[in-house]
C-alpha cells in the first residue's frame, strides 16, 4: 500500500490562491500519471487536472486558465497551484498517482490521497 499524504488546504477568500500538494511514500513507487480530483457536498466527484510523465497537463474546463499543475519527481510530488479561487471551488480535493506498466489506457497502480478541504468565501 502507498501513502498519498495531501497538504495545503484551507480557507480563503474569492479571488485568492492556494497550493496544494500531494506526496508519495515509499521507495517502491514512483508516480507516473498523477492528477487532482475534487468532491463538494452532494455533489458527484470530478476530474480537475491530470499531468503525465512527460509533462503533458489536462485541465477540466472550469479551472483552465486559473489552476496550474506540476511535479517534482525528485521529491516524488505533485501540486496543484490554484489562482483567481470562486466560491464554487469550494471542495475536498482529492491526489491521484498512477504508477507500474501502462497498456495504453490504465496504469497497473493506482491510488488515492485522504483528502483536503478547500473553502473559498465569498
Amino acid at each position: 500500500q502507498v501513502q498519498l499524504v495531501e497538504s495545503g488546504g484551507g480557507l480563503v477568500q474569492a479571488g485568492g490562491s492556494l497550493r496544494l500538494s500531494c506526496v508519495a511514500s515509499g521507495s517502491i513507487f514512483r508516480m507516473k500519471r498523477a492528477g487532482w480530483y475534487r468532491q463538494a457536498p452532494g455533489k458527484q466527484r470530478e476530474f480537475v487536472a491530470r499531468i503525465t510523465t512527460g509533462g503533458t497537463t489536462v485541465y477540466a474546463d472550469s479551472v483552465k486558465g486559473r489552476f496550474t499543475i506540476s511535479r517534482d519527481n525528485a521529491k516524488n510530488t505533485v501540486y496543484l497551484q490554484m489562482n483567481s479561487l470562486k466560491p464554487e471551488d469550494t471542495a475536498v480535493y482529492s491526489c491521484n498517482a498512477e504508477g507500474g506498466n501502462y497498456n495504453g489506457l490504465r496504469y497497473e497502480f493506482s491510488y488515492w490521497g485522504q483528502g483536503t478541504q478547500v473553502t473559498v468565501s465569498s
